[in-house]
């Protein structure tokens, strides 16, 4: 039978369930995920309706609908706060401030850099750009005090998935449109898991030591004036934190105009401490326009899959399927949650978001979990933010331990292998923990 043929005599179901497993063959043969996710939209709106017409209609209507969403500016102004935070020297100020406190401790410098990620997650919102950051400042360090390479990488590694579960956080603003759920909520319940995974990653960083006693040397205990000394210089750091978040929990900015002074206070810091000329700016607004293109690019070909998966029911079915087959709904959560772990070794965070919530989440507001709906969705949406980025460090393709080990082309990957995995039990223990214990994530979520 001729290949058009048989994809004419299947219904709306059957191609929606046929283009996952097509979407994911383009991923492995490295089409980008945007182009991929657009392409199998696009085909797919017209095998469904066959009118080609109406595929491209959708393309005019789409771009619209997706760009002019008032939401999504926040991201290249979460972005932009990055970049002029890295050239404000925030990301050296919190470095050398952890070590100053943490340094001369058995392991010190690494619970150091973790510190400093968690610091600089909070005004970056990205995984990766955290990662690379800190690499940058703290890798130096943890070679010159006697520490293992695979040690180190790893460190950083795992440090860098703070940088987008310690709000702001750009996917948790891309879940919050995908699920029409309030940022500041999310944003708000991200912190205790946040905090969590830090001390997580100190206490693997302390196991780890004690267990390989050459993986790590000693530092000179610093005094406490130098220590204070020290604290001060991290102010901005505080001052930009305490403006953004704290302005949007107090109700005096929206999440976006948060962004906006958030970008401008980390510029001016920049300005001031000389990071920041005419030509870093240039360079800024070039970064941040091309990362905010590629994301909003992600964006646009999600929507367009997404829209033809709702035109196929398939999202529908497969809740309706779920709570027929009556399985406990902790049952269906984590055989999601495992999933995400599988995809998160090949995938980004961003793509698996804007990829498979359309298609989980409708499943997991039909379950019954004795909790509100608003409930269910941000503490769904919480643990998957951190299984997402648990898959990014996870052996044998996680896509962070490529990227800071490509900054020290002298580690050989197998070793930053053996020692991410004392962070990956780490971040487990933590996702058994908020699945047992909603309560952990809700806490300072109003009732």
């Amino acid at each position: 039978m001729n290949p058009f043929d048989l994809l004419a005599s299947l219904t709306r179901l059957e191609i929606g369930m046929l283009s996952f497993p097509v979407l994911l063959i383009l991923i492995f043969l490295r089409v980008p995920i945007g182009l991929s996710m657009f392409t199998m939209g696009f085909v797919g709106l017209w095998l469904v309706t066959g009118k080609p017409s109406v595929a491209l209609a959708r393309l005019k209507s789409e771009s619209y609908t997706t760009f002019s969403n008032y939401s999504l500016s926040i991201v290249p102004m979460f972005l932009l706060m990055g970049y002029f935070a890295t050239l404000g020297g925030m990301s050296q100020a919190l470095f050398k401030a952890a070590e100053s406190w943490l340094g001369h401790r058995k392991g010190g410098v690494a619970m150091a850099a973790i510190g400093a990620c968690a610091g600089f997650g909070a005004i970056c919102g990205s995984s990766l750009a955290t990662a690379a950051t800190m690499s940058r400042v703290a890798l130096p360090e943890l070679k010159q005090y006697g520490y293992a390479g695979g040690f180190s990488t790893a460190t950083l590694a795992a440090g860098g998935t703070l940088g987008i579960l310690i709000p702001p956080s750009v996917v948790l603003v891309i879940y919050a449109i995908l699920t029409e759920q309030n940022i500041a909520k999310l944003f708000l319940a991200a912190f205790i898991p946040g905090i969590l995974a830090a001390i997580g990653y100190m206490i693997a960083i302390s196991i780890y030591v004690r267990l390989n006693p050459g993986s790590a040397g000693l530092r000179a205990r610093i005094s406490y004036p130098e220590r204070f000394r020290a604290l001060v210089t991290v102010w901005p750091v505080l001052l930009v934190f305490v403006a953004v978040v704290g302005g949007i929990y107090a109700g005096i900015f929206t999440p976006t105009e948060a962004a906006a002074i958030g970008a401008l206070g980390t510029g001016l810091i920049a300005w001031l401490n000389g990071g920041l000329t005419g030509r870093t700016l240039l360079d800024s607004f070039t970064a941040t326009a091309k990362a905010t293109g590629m994301i909003f690019f992600i964006v646009l070909g999600a929507s367009f899959y997404n829209g033809f998966l709702a035109l196929t029911q398939v999202p529908q079915e497969l809740s309706t399927l779920v709570v027929d087959m009556g399985l406990s709904p902790i049952f269906v959560l984590l055989a999601i949650l495992l999933l995400y772990l599988v995809f998160g070794c090949f995938m980004d965070s961003l793509s698996m978001i804007l990829l498979t919530v359309p298609i989980f989440f409708p499943v997991m507001m039909a379950l019954d979990f004795g909790m509100s709906p608003e409930h269910v969705a941000i503490w769904f949406g919480i643990l998957v933010l951190i299984v997402v980025e648990v898959g990014l460090i996870t052996p044998p393709v996680g896509l962070n331990l490529f990227v800071i080990n490509a900054m020290d082309r002298e580690t050989p990957m197998i070793e930053t292998y053996k020692s991410v995995l004392y962070f990956v039990a780490s971040d487990l223990f933590r996702v058994i923990l908020l699945v047992a214990f909603p309560a952990i994530t809700l806490f300072l979520i109003p009732a």
